[in-house]
């Protein structure tokens, strides 16, 4: 090694760190050791084929109209055609869960005399497990 190189770093004059720098960033990129692309979000395209991986992967969804509290004698007295009052009112968006986990909000239609949901509102979650 030469004298230059045995330098401390701040003996080095700007312009001979400048240059060490660039002579280090640029063997680690030729390397494939370093990327320049570190902090460069992925494209579209690059998303869909990573997220393909798990299109199979099955979830349970589930969407809740509402909820009711009563005791099992006034469970044991329903019969078929018993109405149970719920705790939301007509118009007022339901619950979707996935994996019994709040995920959206929605509302109830009707599509060719299935039950369907239209998602109006998605829930953002702070906690990713």
């Amino acid at each position: 090694m030469s004298d230059e190189e045995n330098k401390e770093p701040a003996e080095l004059t700007e312009e001979e760190q400048a240059a060490a720098f660039e002579k280090v960033a640029f063997e680690e990129f030729e390397e494939g050791t370093g990327s320049m692309d570190d902090d460069i979000p992925p494209s579209p395209e690059q998303l869909e084929t990573e997220i393909t991986a798990i299109h199979d992967v099955p979830v349970h969804v589930s969407a809740v109209l509402g909820s009711s509290s009563m005791q099992v004698s006034q469970l044991l007295k329903l019969s078929r055609g018993a109405v149970i009052e719920l705790d939301r009112k007509v118009g007022e968006a339901i619950d979707i869960f996935v994996n019994n986990r709040l995920v959206a909000r929605g509302e109830v239609v009707v599509v060719d005399d299935h039950l369907g949901i239209t998602m109006t509102e998605i829930i953002k979650s702070e906690h990713v497990a």
